[in-house]
């Protein structure tokens, strides 16, 4: 496959640090008819991995008017086996085609020998995990030929073998890979919860100078068998307030940050999911007023 050329009328692929929505088919015919002002779209990589059709001719499309953040979902950064080369050639692409402004990926494995698990599953934090998801993003950083973002994990158990936090552990993998963070709220309040950690801690702590981007979602309740809350990362409904109230403290305190809001399960209107992004653009512009007045 040939990647196409800089098509010139595209807008500029920089993402603005306003608020953004997931992508999805249904809505592109609303979201054109009606020139959503909104501040980018984000879709998954792997939904663009054929050569045409369909799917691709409404991207260019959107690729025209708004600018894309690319998010893969199936890579396995955290996984034993070798990274998929020819699933690496495809990001490559899918980056040359469409020229995202953003480039990210989780931290999680989803595949183990010739096995591919439709979920992203949690790594224990330890010197070996390390070092392979170092490795691993030193060549996708290569082979793409650009900076990536990796994701923080929603996560259920914790890994007795585990010998470093969740924060010790990113902050190693952005020092020796260059790598930035893709900040997900939401599975900050799930994990926290789930965890019976405190968020707000967590957040405080966060490595937020190499942050690109900010994930907002939605998230299931549930119980575990001894009775405590439980969190499910179910992207199938709003924004929970818990988590708009860290999400408007990190901003508040860092200033505005590209924000998305994810809602992939259950997929509402596309006025349900633009509300959402005007919501978290509210809160941008009072993050951008309030840091305007510091600096004068």
């Amino acid at each position: 496959m040939v990647a196409q050329e800089t098509r010139p009328h595209r807008i500029d692929a920089a993402i603005p640090a306003r608020a953004g929505a997931g992508l999805k088919a249904e809505h592109v015919n609303d979201i054109l008819q009606t020139d959503a002002d909104i501040g980018f779209f984000e879709v998954h990589a792997e939904n663009y991995m054929g050569a045409g059709g369909m799917p691709h001719r409404q991207l260019e499309t959107i690729r025209e008017k708004y600018p894309l953040s690319l998010h893969g979902v199936g890579l396995s950064i955290g996984g034993e086996m070798p990274l998929d080369k020819d699933h690496l050639q495809r990001l490559a692409i899918l980056n040359r085609r469409y020229e995202p402004g953003l480039f990210s990926e989780h931290l999680a494995w989803s595949t183990h020998d010739t096995t591919y698990f439709n979920d992203l599953l949690p790594v224990p934090y330890d010197k070996a995990t390390l070092d392979r998801v170092c490795e691993h993003i030193d060549e996708v950083q290569t082979v793409v030929g650009r900076k990536m973002l990796l994701e923080n994990p929603s996560t259920y158990v914790a890994f007795e073998q585990s010998t470093m936090s969740e924060l010790e552990f990113l902050r190693e993998i952005t020092r020796r890979t260059g790598c930035g963070l893709l900040l997900d709220v939401n599975n900050v309040h799930v994990s926290c919860t789930n965890h019976e950690r405190s968020a707000e801690d967590y957040l405080a702590a966060f490595p937020i100078g190499d942050v690109g981007e900010i994930h907002l979602g939605g998230h299931a309740p549930d119980i575990d068998d001894a009775g405590r809350p439980l969190l499910i990362d179910a992207h199938d409904r709003e924004v929970d307030e818990a988590v708009w109230t860290l999400y408007e403290t990190v901003i508040r305190q860092n200033g505005p940050i590209p924000t998305l809001i994810e809602w992939d399960n259950d997929v509402p209107a596309w006025q349900v999911l633009l509300s959402e992004a005007k919501a978290a653009d509210t809160l941008l512009s009072q993050a951008a007023a309030t840091h305007l007045k510091r600096a004068v």
